[in-house]
């Protein structure tokens, strides 16, 4: 099983930040605290959970301001212990991320665990996922059954017997199970029936984002279970508010 990361976004509501950077790449936490002598960002946070949890390889998917993943890799290399690999997409900057994913389908076939670029959250999101392991599971997203919900979250409504039914924005709050934290464990044999899911929802929509071909797959009679996070800090980080919520909880870990 290897890391993958989302990071190809421009993440234009984090402007300035992301005028020569991609989202991934804004700092959230300075240089000099806890020792260390860079800047931290989303993507660092992330390959030292993979790090953590016992990984030695990771693929990022890289697009808008790709130059600068490309000049940090062996940094970042150095620092975590990973093998890296950039994936590029070309479309980063006209389509959503179902397509994103997609360009990434050759390394869902070693198993994931994916990440979202712009998901600031502690490793014990990946221990959790790593011990719903087993009993046949192919994919299992990690959500936030704690957390009060509004219009904007990734929302998923899971039925016990059956997995998750459906996973959407556009769903009355009072209707969801709990959101979507943007942190999944992919198993390598659901890669193929998930690439070919990807590749219908962004032929049908290249702005759909990679949680349609979730759906899809459901839509399909294909089982997609849940594991709940806990009461745990974590932010997905779209706008400047949750940068500096991002600031608070990065400085905790």
């Amino acid at each position: 099983m290897i890391g993958l990361v989302l990071a190809a976004g421009a993440g234009r509501r984090l402007r300035p930040h992301t005028d020569s950077l991609p989202k991934a790449l804004v700092p959230v936490r300075s240089a000099g605290q806890a020792g260390i002598e860079e800047p931290v960002t989303v993507l660092d946070l992330t390959l030292g959970n993979f790090a953590e949890i016992g990984l030695t390889e990771a693929a990022i998917i890289v697009g808008y301001r790709k130059e600068a993943v490309y000049e940090r890799k062996a940094a970042l290399e150095r620092t975590y212990g990973l093998r890296l690999t950039l994936i590029d997409n070309d479309k980063a900057e006209e389509w959503n991320n179902a397509y994103s994913l997609w360009c990434g389908r050759d390394a869902l076939k070693d198993g994931v665990i994916l990440a979202n670029g712009d998901t600031v959250h502690p490793v014990s999101v990946e221990r959790t996922l790593l011990a719903a392991r087993g009993d046949g599971k192919k994919i299992i997203l990690a959500v936030d059954t704690v957390k009060s919900l509004a219009d904007e979250e990734m929302k998923v409504v899971v039925d016990p017997a059956k997995g998750v039914q459906r996973i959407t924005k556009l769903m009355d709050p009072a209707e969801a199970t709990g959101e979507y934290i943007g942190v999944t464990l992919i198993e390598g044999d659901a890669a193929p029936e998930l690439a070919d899911a990807l590749r219908t929802v962004w032929e049908t929509d290249p702005q759909q984002f990679y949680e349609h071909g979730y759906q899809e797959l459901v839509n399909r009679g294909f089982r997609i279970d849940v594991a709940p996070i806990g009461d745990v800090q974590w932010v997905e980080i779209d706008n400047h508010d949750d940068l500096a919520r991002g600031r608070e909880i990065a400085c905790q870990y």
